[in-house]
Formats: structure tokens, C-alpha cells, sequence
């Protein structure tokens, strides 16, 4: 059986694209055994992109609400996954004085696509979602159901 965490915290640059999406799949699969939380470096509101890709696997984001590493409630976490090079120093900083484990994921922010095709732009957002939902997948593992 894996020993999960009780806290983790993902970061990206803005909290807008990638630490929400990732924030909300690790509550979609470890919500009642996990706090999870995201923020950024910088916040912009949730992108309509993101929002869009979530939505085609039933995970709703709408109602996120972007944070700095400045206005986070709370700092005690276990993991702080960071998936932006301006992520990582920043956790770096923050748990200078931690007892915490930083891991650095670096993911493609999909808001860099230089493209008119609507097509084009969703399936970067997807491809950044199964990216994201794999990697938790695998660090965050699903423990089987006794009886199952």
C-alpha cells in the first residue's frame, strides 16, 4: 500500500492552466485522503481553455480561484510539486525552512501556442491534462479497495 501524502501543493507560474488542472485531479482521485491545494508565481483568472479539457473528463475548475505563493493561507505541506521553472524557485524558497519534499515537473504551458486553429490550442490543453494525470497517477498511486 503506498504511504501517500496529507498535503500537497502544485505551483505554476500563473495558476491559471496547469497547477488547477492538476489540483483537481489529484482531489478527483484522492480527495478525502489528500489536502491538495495549487498556486502561481503570478495569478490570472482560469483559463476558458482549461476549463473546456477538464470539463471533457468530468472534472469541473470553474469555480478556482487563483493564489500567489504571497496570499497562500496555509504552508504546511508535504510535497510541493512545481511544474514551471519560476514555480520551482519560489518552492525552492518556500520551504527553505521546511520539513517538505520539492519535486519539479516541468510541463508545457499551453497558453504558448502560436496557433488560430481552436482544434490546435485544445489539443495542447489536452495533451498537457493526460500529461499532468499520468504523472499523478504514478507519484500518487490509487490504493486498491479492500474487498476488490
Amino acid at each position: 500500500m503506498p504511504d501517500l501524502p496529507s498535503a500537497v501543493l502544485f505551483a505554476c507560474t500563473n495558476n491559471s492552466i496547469r497547477s488547477p488542472m492538476a489540483e483537481a485531479i489529484l482531489k478527483f482521485l484522492h480527495g478525502r485522503h489528500i489536502y491538495v491545494d495549487s498556486v502561481g508565481v503570478h495569478e490570472r483568472e482560469v483559463d476558458g481553455f482549461a476549463v473546456a479539457v477538464m470539463d471533457e473528463i468530468g472534472i469541473d475548475i470553474r469555480g478556482h480561484r487563483p493564489k500567489t505563493f504571497e496570499t497562500l493561507e496555509d504552508t504546511s505541506y508535504d510535497v510541493v510539486v512545481s511544474l514551471s521553472p519560476q514555480a520551482q524557485h519560489k518552492a525552492v524558497e518556500m520551504t527553505r525552512v521546511m520539513a517538505c519534499e520539492v519535486e519539479f515537473w516541468p510541463t508545457f504551458d499551453p497558453s504558448m501556442i502560436d496557433d488560430e486553429n481552436r482544434e490546435v490550442h485544445l489539443q495542447a490543453y489536452r495533451d498537457v491534462r493526460d500529461q499532468l494525470m499520468r504523472r499523478i497517477k504514478e507519484r500518487f498511486p490509487l490504493v486498491p479497495t479492500a474487498g476488490l
